[in-house]
């Protein structure tokens, strides 16, 4: 199991960064990312605090663990400067929180991540084919959610990526211990969404790619 969308108390997770990832490594998790919400008034915060502490607890684990953050409810348009400033930052992986079903999410945001070639656009339920397009085009990953509410556009969003050709990726977006997802688990959810054992095994491969390329950032490959 890689896990690319998690919050920890930098955020509203309930988590130490510390606490957050001995318990995935003590489920069998393979990989990490750490994404706490993040917008123009914490990004600093998040990152500056998040980079060094994970590299130095990286150094006294197996399972390595990635900072990121989830740029959320944003106006559209400041999407791209944004998640620039996060990479410029030392983020290794920068998601978007998408327009769910169960948040007032700003119209438009899913197509300013897409367009702004984030990592990952989460839970993003309210989805559009040809946003969908845009996303396979740009190399932007959708995300099936395992969360409560965001999962409900999870069909949506698989149907509309095997239409596109748009990558997938599944995550728990964890905000406390009993979030974090067990293979099985995550399985079913992404069965439950309409997708194949095919299907299924390209989505982990997808995860691994990014975990990797935010590896190689960090210097921790």
């Amino acid at each position: 199991m890689i896990d690319l969308h998690t919050h920890s108390l930098f955020s509203d997770g309930a988590l130490l960064p510390a606490e957050l990832i001995q318990r995935a490594q003590c489920a069998g998790y393979r990989g990490l990312a750490i994404t706490d919400h993040a917008d123009q008034s914490n990004l600093e915060l998040v990152l500056n605090n998040l980079l060094p502490a994970v590299r130095e607890i990286n150094q006294a684990r197996k399972m390595r663990t990635l900072v990121g953050v989830e740029l959320t409810h944003l106006p559209p348009g400041q999407i791209a400067s944004l998640a620039a400033r996060a990479r410029a930052l030392g983020a290794q992986i920068v998601l978007v929180h998408g327009e769910t079903l169960s948040e007032p999410v700003a119209p438009g945001t899913n197509r300013a991540a897409i367009a702004a070639r984030v990592d990952i656009l989460a839970h993003p339920g309210l989805l559009t084919l040809e946003e969908a397009r845009l996303a396979a085009q740009n190399g932007v990953m959708l995300e099936i959610s395992a969360r409560a509410g965001h999962c409900l556009g999870n069909g949506l969003v698989a149907s509309l990526a095997r239409q596109s050709g748009a990558g997938l990726v599944l995550n728990s977006d964890s905000h406390g211990p009993g979030d974090l997802l067990s293979l099985g688990r995550a399985v079913n959810i992404a069965g439950g969404a309409g997708l194949s054992s095919d299907e299924i095994e390209k989505m982990r491969e997808n995860s691994f790619l990014l975990w990797q390329r935010g590896l190689a950032l960090s210097g921790q490959n």
